[in-house]
């Protein structure tokens, strides 16, 4: 600490000198650096002992406020050990002195502080550059400015984060202030050491005339309204007021908030009134030295306000970090959900979702206790969320986890997606439970064609119906950019490598850069895969510089394939290559559609973006000559597959039409993929919710299919325990299984879909039935959803349906009216999901993936499918060898097959029994996780 620092902080323990007119404050000459005026060994000597008492009582007011905030610091160490409060302060010029008090304060309190200098001609724009810049630094809890008093224009002082403006300068805090509001505002440190003070001296406030004087701005309003507040009658003018003297003549007690001019003599004031001088300004951090001389009666002007202010700063800056620590904690939710007016009939889809405004998605995110800077807007209803909630809420318990499966469906589907957004709107809306909706993102594909949209229906849907069903933020987008870039670099390796002498392909691989020849992180795991321990690229021997250089792709073994999120049947098939620069080079290849890519299924399981850029590295895309697996890493584009990906693993933030919360993220099909949303999306929900709330996801087609790889594939990746399953059916689809004619899509139904028929409802329950079987070899409780059409459906269906599920072991069923009265349709099904959820759950896998591939597809087949065997190809049998020698026997299984029949044919209706189930191919989404066989003619 310097010598001048010394004797300042000396200062603050002198005794002060009685005197008829008292003067605490700061405005004081240059020889005692914070303004206190020397007075004559005689002076001193004789008043010394009148009143020595009256410092240290200031003093220990000071030393309380820091102790105080050194014991908050402490508490909040304690509960939280990263905590420690940091205050910003941003000055012009270098002002060493103020450095070092700010410093030594924040040292005695236990906090942090860091300076950010700039120079003292720093031009408006270049200060606000630097405050935005330091309001989005999370870790920094406290903001002050040090700047000339020609800088410090409302532009500049409301740049300032209000919850990060400890000297409460900005306009929102002292509006605050100004309405009563003082507990949810920061109060100017200066104003509050003026009251603090003078009611410390003994003062009583009530009734005082108090003038402050030459006070300005946020100093003048928060000194006036803190005193007034005190019941004193508080005036406010400037040195050049005209009856300067008057008004001066008849306050008990004067203020100056900055340095009193010569010409106005100290004669003007009554002897006996409390004199106090704030004309230190923090802010600027300028010392003036224009106060009031000394009174031949021993007047003395100390420093108190200023380290006083410094002093309260410092708790304001340890009660923003006190804010921030409760922020980073789980907080209930407020959530304003929106209200229903629904119509009969129905309207379409489009129409109810164009008469919901939507609240702005920022609001929602605050009400489920999202922050700000864990979010990133994209529009007005839509948002990113950031996985850097998880590390914040990473102690907090997980919500109850609820999936949304279905029967065999008709080709129209039977209302997951509804009945998901139904349910959650039900236990938000109307039971006032946190509860979650993870929807996956549609593909453009079946958005144009046939299906259409998944965003629900009816008055059970996420809106606005067009962000979603469309672009969204652009993640299937960016899955194909990145799958069409590794398809691109495969073709153009097997190009160079047909082309190119292994010299030739190792300089460009290895460039001389700035005279300078090196390996790259990933090229040195190559090494590492290739056994060659070697890190100078230079002294690689000519037999490594090919092992290194070249992958040997075998073309025939290929398996990765473009993409294209359109359903464009020319593609299917196609040659590339035939530009005379491929020089001859071209092969049969094809286009897939977008969320068929692997790339989408690492989206879909990872949990983290170091896991996912591991995940991305490991894909297998082909073989080489000598039947080895060419990865991703092999080829060199996993951090360039990773930046393209770096935004789409965040979640995307989406409403209901009721207000509640969605998480859309990731869009695997579940026929030729594991067909749930992403592992992440489901992790943030079930920490949002609290541990009383409800997450509710759903899994593709029928249970047989996206519901064993919910269990199978992505609770084994994630780690998450389901509660409960709600099996969706219809009567339609009912009907269908028990004989009814075919259901086509865009071909108005039969009869015996739109008149009542117990007999077929009855004949099509085996379906059910097995479904709930299927859901019981997990152990987890089964709460039938009957999706009502309330045109077409009989009271007396519903009814039979609800008996034989309950019958055939499921928790409870009930008929759900979501689609056309929204939430309130559906309060009995959350309820019923409540309570089963309170059960305990007992889930299991279905198999080991120890187990060799064939016989986990065995169990599938079996258990789940009801098959008496299966039957694999040459292709598929080969495969199966050649995935087991590679050292990939142990990875789950996700079988690609038909969604409209329990059977791999689709005409089979109900539950087929004593069929083979044929294994025509056999497939390995290394990166993603899984095997995956392909069942019978499914492609």
């Amino acid at each position: 600490m310097s010598a001048r620092l010394l004797l300042v902080l000396r200062q603050l323990r002198r005794p002060q000198l009685a005197a008829p007119c008292r003067a605490l404050g700061s405005g004081g000459g240059p020889e005692s650096l914070l303004g206190q005026r020397r007075l004559q060994d005689g002076q001193v000597r004789s008043s010394r002992n009148r009143a020595g008492r009256v410092p240290g009582r200031k003093e220990a007011v000071r030393r309380q406020v820091l102790r105080n905030a050194e014991e908050i610091i402490s508490f909040s160490y304690y509960s939280s050990p990263e905590m420690k409060p940091v205050l910003a302060v941003i000055q012009a010029g270098n002002d060493n002195l103020m450095q070092e008090i700010n410093q030594n304060l924040a040292e005695e309190a236990g906090l942090n502080i860091t300076h950010i200098c700039l120079p003292p001609d720093s031009s408006e724009d270049e200060i606000i550059d630097e405050i935005l810049k330091t309001n989005e630094d999370t870790r920094v809890h406290g903001l002050a400015l040090q700047i000339p008093g020609n800088s410090l224009s409302n532009k500049v002082l409301n740049a300032l984060k209000p919850e990060k403006d400890v000297d409460g300068v900005t306009d929102i805090n002292l509006g605050k202030l100004v309405r009563g509001d003082a507990h949810e505002c920061f109060v100017s440190p200066v104003a509050r050491a003026v009251v603090e003070l003078l009611e410390k001296s003994g003062i009583n406030l009530n009734g005082k005339k108090v003038l402050v004087v030459g006070a300005h701005g946020s100093l003048e309003a928060a000194v006036q309204c803190l005193l007034q507040r005190k019941g004193s009658m508080t005036m406010s003018c400037q040195w050049e007021t005209p009856q300067l003297q008057s008004k001066l003549h008849e306050a008990n007690i004067v203020v100056l908030g900055s340095p009193k001019p010569e010409e106005i003599p100290l004669a003007w004031i009554q002897p006996g009134t409390t004199v106090l001088s704030c004309s230190h300004d923090f802010l600027s951090g300028k010392l003036e030295c224009g106060s009031p001389r000394v009174h031949s009666s021993g007047l003395i002007v100390e420093d108190d306000v200023s380290l006083l202010a410094a002093a309260l700063r410092i708790q304001n800056v340890v009660s923003s970090g006190r804010r921030w620590l409760r922020e980073q904690q789980y907080t209930r939710w407020r959530l304003h959900c929106l209200k229903l007016q629904p119509l009969s009939p129905v309207p379409s889809d489009i129409e109810i979702s164009r008469r919901q405004t939507p609240k702005a998605v920022d609001v929602l995110a605050k009400e489920i206790g999202l922050l700000a800077d864990e979010i990133e807007i994209y529009g007005k209803s839509k948002a990113k969320v950031c996985l850097s909630v998880l590390e914040r809420l990473k102690d907090q318990a997980d919500g109850k986890y609820v999936l949304v499966a279905g029967i065999t469906p008709t080709p129209l589907g039977e209302g997951k997606s509804t009945v998901t957004i139904g349910l959650v709107q039900a236990l938000t809306a109307h039971l006032n439970v946190n509860s979650f909706a993870c929807l996956r993102q549609p593909s453009q594909g079946p958005t144009f064609g046939v299906k259409g949209g998944a965003a629900g229906g009816g008055y059970a849907q996420v809106i606005p119906m067009e962000e979603f069903n469309l672009h969204l933020t652009g993640d299937i987008h960016a899955i194909t950019a990145a799958n069409n870039l590794l398809a691109a670099a495969i073709d153009t390796r097997i190009l160079h490598e047909n082309t190119q002498a292994d010299k030739a392909l190792y300089n460009r691989l290895v460039p001389l850069v700035n005279g300078v020849r090196a390996f790259s992180e990933i090229q040195l795991a190559r090494l590492k895969k290739l056994d060659i321990h070697k890190t100078d690229p230079s002294t690689l021997t000519d037999e490594e510089v090919s092992r290194f250089a070249r992958l040997n792709i075998d073309p025939s073994t290929i398996t990765w394939q473009r993409v294209l999120d359109t359903n464009d049947r020319f593609l299917r098939k196609i040659t590339i290559g035939q530009a005379s620069t491929e020089k001859g080079f071209s092969r049969q290849a094809q286009f897939d559609i977008a969320v068929a890519s692997e790339i989408m299924a690492v989206l879909a399981l990872t949990d983290s973006l170091a896991d996912m850029k591991e995940r991305l590295g490991r894909m297998v895309v082909a073989s080489d000559k000598n039947g080895q697996p060419v990865t991703a890493e092999d080829l060199g584009v996993t951090g360039a597959l990773t930046v393209l990906m770096k935004d789409a693993i965040k979640p995307n933030l989406m409403q209901t039409l009721e207000g509640t919360p969605v998480f859309v993220h990731a869009g695997p099909f579940a026929n030729i993929a594991h067909g749930n949303s992403s592992v992440l999306a489901d992790k943030i929900a079930l920490k949002l919710v609290g541990e009383e709330g409800f997450v509710v996801t759903e899994a593709g087609f029928g249970a047989d299919i996206g519901m064993e790889k919910f269990f199978n594939i992505k609770c084994r990746a994630s780690g998450l325990v389901p509660n409960v399953v709600v099996l969706v059916a219809t009567v339609r689809a009912l009907k269908m299984h028990g004989g009814g004619p075919s259901v086509t899509a865009g071909v108005p139904l039969k009869k015996e879909y739109t008149e009542e028929n117990i007999q077929l409802v009855a004949d099509g329950c085996c379906n059910l039935q097995k479904q709930i079987q299927i859901a019981q070899l997990f152990g987890v409780p089964v709460v039938v959803a009957v999706n009502i059409f309330s045109r077409t459906d009989t009271r007396a269906e519903i009814d039979l349906v609800c008996e034989l599920a309950k019958r055939a072991g499921a928790f409870d069923a009930v008929p759900c009216h979501h689609w056309s009265v929204g939430g309130k349709g559906s309060v009995k099904l959350a309820r019923a999901v409540r309570e089963a959820a309170s059960k305990r759950s007992r889930f299991q896998f279905l198999y080991d993936v120890q187990l060799p591939i064939v016989e986990k597809i065995r169990t599938i087949a079996q258990a789940v499918y009801g098959a008496k065997d299966i039957e694999l190809s040459p292709e598929a049998q080969s495969k199966i060898e050649r995935y087991t020698q590679q050292g990939f026997g142990n990875l789950p299984i996700c079988m690609a097959k038909t969604h409209l029949s329990l059977s791999h044919q689709p005409d089979k209706k109900g539950v087929p029994r004593g069929f083979i189930l044929p294994i025509t191919d056999v497939r390995a989404s290394i990166g993603a996780g899984f095997i995956y066989p392909l069942v019978g003619t499914v492609s």
